[in-house]
C-alpha cells in the first residue's frame, strides 16, 4: 500500500512539473512577443486591428471621430543580414457632430517600408530606413485629400532588459501641383515589460501640418497583453489619450483599444 501511495505521489509531482515547465515556456514566449511588439521593425508577422475613439471635436465640442486601423505588418527577408518591413495603415472612420452630415468610409493609406539589419548595431541600436507613400483611397471627399504623397521614414530603437526606447517619424509631401499633403509625422515611445507578456507604453503621435503651422500633439498611455487563443497567439491593448496640443475644433481626448492577430516564425 505504502508503495502504491508513493507512486502515486512521484506521478502527481510528475504532472505538476510538467505543467510548470509549460507554464514557464508560454510566459517566455509570451515576453519574447511583447519585445517583439514593442519593436516596429521586429522580424514578426502581424495584424493589429486599432480602435480610436476621439471626442470633443468640432465648433461646439460635441463631435466624436471613430477610426478603426487594419495594420498589417510582413518582414520580408532579403538575404543572411536585412529585411525589409512592409507597414500598412488602412483607416475605416466614421466621423459624427463634426462636419454638415455625417460620415462613413475608408480615410487615405499610408504605406511604409523599413530596410533594417537583422542584427543589432553598435550599442544595440535598431534601426530602418525607407520610403513612406500615402495613397488616395478615401471613399469620401471629407475622410481624405485625394492627392497621392511621397516621403522619407525611419526609426531607431535601443531594447536593454525590459525597457524600449526609440522614434520613428516621417514626413510626406503631396506629389500634386496642389500641395495639401505637407506634414510631419514623429512617434517617440517608451515601453516597460512586466513579465508574463504584459507592457506599459508611452508615446506620443505628433503631426506637423505645415500648411497651416498646426501641431497635433496627442500623449497616449497603453497596457498590452500577450495570451494565446488555441494555438493562436495574439495581444490586447487598452489606453487613453489626451492632446497636449491641437488644431482648432480638434479633439480634447481619446481612448484606444487594439486586438493583434501574431505569426511568430
Amino acid at each position: 500500500m505504502a508503495g502504491r501511495t508513493g507512486r502515486r505521489w512521484a506521478r502527481a509531482v510528475l504532472a505538476v512539473g510538467a505543467l510548470l515547465t509549460v507554464s514557464a515556456a508560454a510566459a517566455q514566449d509570451a515576453d519574447e512577443l511583447a519585445k517583439k511588439l514593442s519593436n516596429p521593425v521586429a522580424s514578426l508577422i502581424s495584424v493589429p486591428f486599432q480602435y480610436n475613439i476621439d471626442f470633443g471635436l468640432g465648433p461646439d465640442g460635441d463631435g466624436v471621430n471613430q477610426t478603426l486601423n487594419i495594420q498589417p505588418v510582413l518582414p520580408i527577408s532579403l538575404n543572411e543580414d536585412w529585411n525589409l518591413i512592409s507597414r500598412t495603415i488602412v483607416p475605416v472612420r466614421w466621423v459624427t457632430d463634426v462636419y454638415a452630415r455625417d460620415v462613413f468610409g475608408l480615410g487615405d493609406t499610408t504605406q511604409s517600408f523599413f530596410l533594417s539589419p537583422k542584427a543589432p548595431g553598435p550599442g544595440g541600436l535598431i534601426w530602418g530606413l525607407g520610403p513612406v507613400i500615402y495613397l488616395p483611397t478615401a471613399t469620401d471627399k471629407l475622410l481624405g485629400t485625394g492627392q497621392v504623397g511621397l516621403g522619407p521614414t525611419g526609426v531607431a530603437l535601443l531594447q536593454e532588459g525590459a525597457w524600449t526606447i526609440g522614434t520613428l517619424a516621417n514626413h510626406i509631401w503631396s506629389l500634386d501641383d496642389n500641395t495639401e499633403v505637407n506634414s510631419t509625422f514623429v512617434q517617440p515611445f517608451l515601453s516597460y515589460a512586466f513579465g508574463h507578456g504584459q507592457t506599459l507604453t508611452l508615446n506620443s503621435e505628433t503631426t506637423f501640418d505645415w500648411n497651416s503651422d498646426q501641431a497635433t500633439v496627442p500623449i497616449n498611455v497603453m497596457y498590452t497583453k500577450v495570451f494565446s487563443a488555441g494555438q493562436q497567439p495574439m495581444s490586447f491593448q487598452l489606453g487613453g489619450r489626451v492632446y497636449a496640443n491641437r488644431p482648432k475644433d480638434g479633439p480634447d481626448w481619446g481612448v484606444r483599444a487594439t486586438m493583434t492577430l501574431l505569426f511568430p516564425k
